[in-house]
């Protein structure tokens, strides 16, 4: 199966008038279904390699830099949390499991109570690391699913402390280097000032300071946040980078992980009645557009990236945008993955 000329040509269409009407700054797409690849960018992404702030899509990739110690045999998912952040105790904290923190179902929040103030502050990830520890559970660990940032900074601080690397590095020496992300950073790593696409903030999430003017040295295109490289929210990648890292789990190769750990991560992880949810990513994509299959697995971004991969149909979508998500209800991302999971 490839992709028609027809859908490519709708999914073109419908991002370049995006574009000229003012809805969007610019965007890139890539997909690939079988043999065929459709690769092209729009507006003020002068190449196909721009470099776009992922949102949560950073999340699996912060996720696979930990399971590779995963696969090293270093910790199990169901070892406590408090094992490897003896911090984090009290209370209810005793029974977070490390596959709570990768499934959404810890009891810890998405954001920290002082989000604001922290990054207002320019505070560095280890403020938010020592709020996490410090924050109340929401409910019993592994009774609710709650989409949750911190859950996966506590991860991230695992990672780092039993790796002894600096998370933005391990990240890059595990993951990025590895699969040939030469346009992707945790951070801004190598990146330079033009392959960045700005957000519009104007329309950015309540998180990000809305688009609020006192938020412009917090916001998501000041250097404050693009330097951090929060592990929930600050990677940026190129579309095709984003692509190549979803190939790892569709037909893995072992670059990053063994085979059968890079399929644990697409398999559903929390009991019948929460929300499925693989380790980092979502396996319950084909709620968001019924299109898909129900083995298609990804994630979204709330900068307005999405990015998915379909193992019945041999298919990789991933469509970066510069409008963030909540900006409209039929957001050109939505629309261009329908048009390339109907093809």
């Amino acid at each position: 199966m490839t992709v028609s000329v027809f859908s490519a040509h709708q999914a073109d269409a419908i991002l370049t008038r995006a574009v000229t009407n003012g809805q969007m700054r610019a965007a890139v797409l890539f997909a690939r279904i079988g043999d065929h690849v459709h690769h092209k960018s729009f507006g003020d992404a002068k190449s196909v390699d721009a470099s776009f702030l992922l949102g949560s899509i950073t999340k699996p990739i912060a996720i696979a830099a930990l399971m590779t110690l995963f696969d090293q045999g270093k910790f199990g998912l169901d070892d406590l949390v408090k094992r490897y952040v003896p911090e984090f105790h009290g209370d209810r904290k005793d029974r977070v499991t490390i596959r709570h923190l990768l499934t959404h179902v810890s009891g810890l929040p998405d954001q920290l109570p002082d989000n604001a103030h922290l990054r207002r502050s320019h505070a560095p990830l280890m403020e938010f690391v020592n709020g996490t520890m410090r924050v109340p559970l929401r409910f019993e660990p592994g009774s609710k699913y709650e989409y949750s940032s911190m859950a996966i900074l506590l991860a991230s601080e695992i990672a780092q402390r039993i790796s002894g690397i600096e998370f933005r590095e391990f990240v890059a020496r595990v993951v990025l280097q590895p699969l040939g992300m030469v346009h992707s950073a945790f951070g801004t790593g190598q990146l330079q000032p033009d392959d960045m696409m700005p957000c519009q903030v104007e329309f950015g999430a309540i998180e990000s300071g809305g688009g609020s003017a006192d938020s412009r040295g917090w916001d998501w295109n000041s250097s404050y946040w693009r330097n951090l490289g929060a592990p929930w929210g600050g990677a940026q990648a190129s579309a095709k980078d984003v692509a190549i890292f979803l190939e790892e789990f569709l037909h893995p190769t072992g670059k990053i992980l063994r085979p059968e750990v890079a399929k644990l991560m697409i398999q559903n992880h929390n009991p019948v009645g929460l929300v499925p949810r693989g380790l980092g990513l979502d396996v319950g994509m084909n709620d968001v557009f019924h299109e898909v299959s129900i083995k298609t697995f990804g994630h979204t971004g709330s900068t307005g990236t999405i990015a998915w991969a379909d193992p019945e149909r041999d298919c990789v979508c991933v469509v970066l945008t510069t409008l963030p998500a909540d900006a409209t209800q039929e957001h050109p991302r939505q629309l261009v993955s329908r048009c390339i999971a109907a093809c």
